[in-house]
């Protein structure tokens, strides 16, 4: 059955802020943005083809313009800021390294190097905050187009002995504008991916309209997990299709093969990959380390955004069950239904979840256990990015809500618990940038 869980703190928090938003700004629409700016902060774009000759519902091509003005220039930093923690009460936002472009992902090598993915397609490594100007080489090609291109990075579990990067990206063809989610990986000798191999494509190719997001983890089975997004338009009902890939959240060897206890191995009328399904557009994947349960945070249209805690076989309702509303304002259907799943924590307006992470270190005794995950849009407003902190109980039922770095005003694409206990947030902006919080006196 699904669950319902409390989000009036964070729709108290929305409404105030959006009462102080100026209305001196003019609406207007951003050229070419369309569906895909939708998620990114523009405006909407020209009529979109589908809209002349029309495949998609008639409401859906008949959203308002969206409000766009530029997000503001981060500043040199550091940033001090208040929590409503005692034991926390001022933290620092440091700049460690700026001049990135879209910043999608980082990890850590055992060194401290840090790598960052950049969605146009490029690998980049920061040593001692320092970015280095040369890209790594041999990333496979990637269709950066849209919302589309390199995504995430992760190291193999045994990186030590076998120097393996992993990679998702979406890839185009030859002959059409279509494209795919793929997984590849590679040696990391220096500053080149050797031995490259592209280990998976989900089925089916598409023409990029709706989710495209895809992470991956490990698990502590030793599995690697991928999320695919579903499809927009005629494709808005991807995550319910079995036989495909899209919509869905993945369960592969570490060479892209089946494992042979998949929960759909033997039922043909599913994909053997699968394991998860009825997902929109997963935008994180980790795996808790307390409980070593495999989480996912998830973007609903207008409203309707989620983080999960992911069952294997489980149908979590994209788009037949959802929190929230469609872009054109409707609820987006129904409520819970018996055997899907709900949600563990919802969002409604949307806020754009990204990355997130569960705090584990001792930097920040008092935010233990909790999930900090990113926010790149509320409520379709620009300027609205920032952190948000939830709490749970012993039973990890949500119990309360903050919002952090409002003040910044950035898209916060990725957040990561460091080696030094301190936390590192990548902005979704070009010029993007790589932040680090840490407490202040």
């Amino acid at each position: 059955m699904r669950c319902r869980v409390s989000a009036v703190a964070g729709a108290v928090l929305v409404v105030g802020f959006l009462a102080a938003v100026r209305v001196g700004h003019a609406e207007q629409a951003a050229p070419g943005a369309g569906a895909a700016g939708r998620a990114q902060g523009a405006g909407r774009g020209p009529v979109r083809p589908e809209c002349v000759n029309p495949a998609l519902p008639a409401a859906e091509c008949n959203v308002p313009p969206g409000i766009n003005w530029p997000d503001p220039p981060l500043g040199a930093g550091p940033f001090l800021l208040e929590t409503a923690v005692p034991q926390h009460r001022n933290i620092r936002v440091v700049v460690v390294a700026t001049g990135l472009n879209q910043p999608w992902s980082l990890t850590w090598l055992p060194d401290g190097t840090m790598l960052v993915t950049e969605r146009a397609g490029r690998l980049r490594a920061i040593r001692n905050g320092v970015l280095d100007p040369n890209p790594v080489a041999g990333v496979p090609e990637v269709r950066a187009q849209g919302l589309q291109g390199l995504m995430d990075v992760v190291l193999h579990p045994r990186f030590a002995e076998n120097r393996y990067v992993y990679l998702t990206y979406n890839k185009g063809r030859a002959g059409d504008a279509l494209i795919a989610t793929a997984l590849a990986r590679g040696r990391l000798d220096g500053m080149a991916l050797t031995d490259v191999r592209e280990l998976f494509v989900a089925e089916p190719w598409w023409d990029g309209a709706g989710g495209s997001a895809s992470r991956i983890a490990f698990g502590r089975d030793g599995f690697l997990y991928m999320t695919t997004g579903s499809g927009g338009g005629a494709n808005f009902g991807h995550g319910q299709e079995k036989n495909i890939h899209k919509g869905k959240i993945l369960r592969l060897r570490d060479d892209g093969t089946v494992p042979a206890d998949n929960p759909f191995v033997n039922d043909p009328s599913f994909k053997p990959e699968i394991y998860s399904w009825g997902h929109r557009n997963s935008l994180a994947l980790i795996v808790h380390p307390v409980t070593g349960d495999l989480w996912n945070s998830e973007n609903g249209p207008n409203g309707g955004d989620e983080v999960n805690i992911i069952k294997a076989g489980k149908n979590y309702g994209w788009p037949v069950v959802s929190m929230g509303r469609s872009y054109e304002g409707p609820w987006q259907g129904k409520f819970e239904k018996e055997g899907m799943e709900g949600p563990l924590v919802y969002w409604m307006p949307a806020m754009a979840v990204a990355g997130m992470a569960i705090y584990t270190g001792d930097r920040f005794p008092a935010w233990k256990n909790n999930l900090l995950i990113g926010a790149m849009r509320v409520g379709e407003i620009p300027n609205t990015g920032h952190l948000e902190r939830v709490v749970f109980n012993e039973k990890t039922e949500e119990i309360r809500r903050e919002s952090l770095l409002w003040e910044l005003k950035q898209r916060i694409r990725d957040i990561r618990q460091g080696p030094d206990g301190l936390l590192y947030l990548l902005t979704d902006e070009n010029p993007g940038a790589l932040l680090k919080i840490e407490p202040a006196p």
